[in-house]
C-alpha cells in the first residue's frame, strides 16, 4: 500500500519536534522564538511587521513574542533612524550568543533525527525540504501559518496571552 508522504512527514515532524523542543529549553516560545531570533540576527527584516510577514506569524502574536524575547534580554526595540515612527528589532549580544549556541544544538538534534541518511544526503534533504516549504506557502494562502504551528506544536501559550494588555 502506498501511503504517500503524509505518514512519513508526520513521523518526521513528531521526531523533530521532540528533539528540538528539548534542545530549545527555556527559550520563549520554543521553535517559534528560535526562528524569530534567527530572523532578527539575520537583520534583513528590522521591523516587527516585516518579521511577522516573513515568518508567517500574525502581527498581534508577533508583538507578544517580541515582548518575551525582550524580557529575556535577547532582542531590543530601537528607534529606526530612517523612520522615527517605527521601532527596529535588534538582537542583543546575549541574543547573538544564544542563537549561535542554539543553532549548534538544533543542528545536532536534526542530525540525530536524520541519522538514517549519510551527511551528504542530509544536506540534500534539507535543501529540498526548504525549497518545497517555501513553495508550499503559495498552495494554500488562506491557511494561517500560526494556526498550523499551534496545531502541530500544541502551543497554547500564545493564544492565552493574546488578551494581555
Amino acid at each position: 500500500m502506498d501511503e504517500g508522504i503524509g505518514w512519513a512527514l508526520g513521523v518526521l515532524l513528531r521526531a523533530y519536534q521532540s528533539s528540538v523542543v528539548t534542545v530549545l529549553g527555556d527559550l520563549p516560545h520554543g521553535p517559534r522564538g528560535y526562528h524569530t531570533l534567527a530572523a532578527v540576527v539575520e537583520g534583513d527584516r528590522p521591523s516587527q511587521l516585516a518579521l511577522a510577514a516573513h515568518l508567517g506569524i500574525d502581527r498581534t502574536v508577533m508583538t507578544y513574542l517580541i515582548d518575551d524575547l525582550v524580557d529575556a534580554g535577547l532582542v531590543e526595540r530601537q528607534l529606526n533612524p530612517a523612520d522615527r515612527r517605527q521601532r527596529r528589532i535588534v538582537a542583543t549580544d546575549l541574543g547573538q550568543r544564544t542563537l549561535t549556541d542554539l543553532e549548534r544544538r538544533v543542528r545536532a538534534a536534526e542530525d540525530r533525527v536524520l541519522s538514517a541518511l549519510a551527511p551528504g544526503e542530509r544536506e540534500a534533504f534539507r535543501d529540498l525540504l526548504h525549497r518545497v516549504a517555501c513553495e508550499a506557502r503559495h498552495i494554500d494562502p488562506a491557511t494561517d501559518p500560526c494556526d498550523v504551528a499551534d496545531e502541530m506544536q500544541g502551543e497554547k501559550l500564545l493564544a492565552s496571552r493574546r488578551g494581555r494588555p
